[in-house]
């Protein structure tokens, strides 16, 4: 037996390996932060100038004392994906962890939505995961022991106006977490979804500021429209909160739940 696969037959945390496509900002940066201070080499992958990288690379091996690496490929581009999961293997020597967050959001009437942003939404937020997931599977089976977790939403179990191509695939992601769960459900590997709700990131302030200009009211009392209109308590999801959630998945408490949609949306759905 490899002393890889030795390492995750004893459910040690250390040294196991995490990509987290999307992670240079919002959820996916607290998510890594959260595998980070679970001992786990990380994958940071996204868009962002040199300097941020590097500074960024800094704070995680200083405060929590792993390796960290990061990739920039373009997810929209199929082969881009599979050389990410390549360079995350020849780099830190293994994928053991697999979060697939990365995404996109446009708002736009069906009969007005762009094609290229239809195509680019369902590349990035469905397609992506599939190809990531795809091209990890080998390793993980090799080592006996893995985890991917399917970044999903709300709208992945719920719709909204003007959000076609985002609900589209983030239904289509929960039924590929489903299909996973059950293709590996004897190979140590399992397969979640985590669904938030509203949860205070760049992608949701940029939803906050369009709403503001569109009713021509303040960004504050925005904020609060978004909320009243979908989330019971009327709060944000906290993006530590969902890093908690992710870093429960990856441990032995949670080797038997696969193919679950969880959900984390202040009773959004519960209406």
């Amino acid at each position: 037996m490899s002393e890889r696969k030795r390492e995750a037959k004893g459910m040690s945390l250390k040294n196991k390996v995490a990509l987290v496509t999307g992670s240079t900002s919002g959820i996916g940066l607290g998510i890594a932060e959260k595998l980070a201070e679970s001992g786990f080499h990380i994958m940071l992958h996204g868009f962002a100038n040199e300097d941020a990288v590097t500074k960024l690379k800094g704070e995680f091996a200083n405060k929590y004392g792993v390796k960290v690496g990061f990739n920039s490929s373009n997810l929209i581009e199929v082969p881009q994906i599979y050389k990410l999961v390549e360079h995350c293997h020849s780099e830190l020597n293994g994928l053991d962890v697999l979060v697939n967050n990365a995404g996109m959001q446009f708002t736009a009437p069906i009969e007005d939505f762009p094609n290229e942003k239809w195509d680019d939404i369902i590349a990035l937020n469905l397609s992506a995961a599939f190809h990531a997931t795809k091209a990890s599977i080998a390793g993980m089976k090799s080592a006996g022991w893995g985890r991917i977790i399917n970044i999903a939403s709300t709208h992945g179990l719920v719709a909204s106006v003007h959000k076609a191509a985002y609900v589209a695939a983030k239904h289509g992601l929960i039924g590929l977490t489903k299909v996973t769960a059950l293709e590996l459900a004897e190979s140590g590997i399992t397969c979640n979804a985590v669904c938030p709700g509203w949860v205070r990131t760049p992608l949701v302030e940029k939803q906050i500021a369009d709403l503001a200009v569109k009713n021509n009211i303040s960004n504050e009392a925005a904020t609060i429209s978004l909320l009243e209109a979908k989330q019971p308590t009327k709060r944000f999801t906290e993006v530590s909160h969902l890093g908690d959630l992710v870093s429960f998945l990856v441990t032995d408490a949670a080797s038997n739940m696969t193919g679950t949609e969880l959900k984390m949306d202040g009773a959004w759905t519960a209406q």
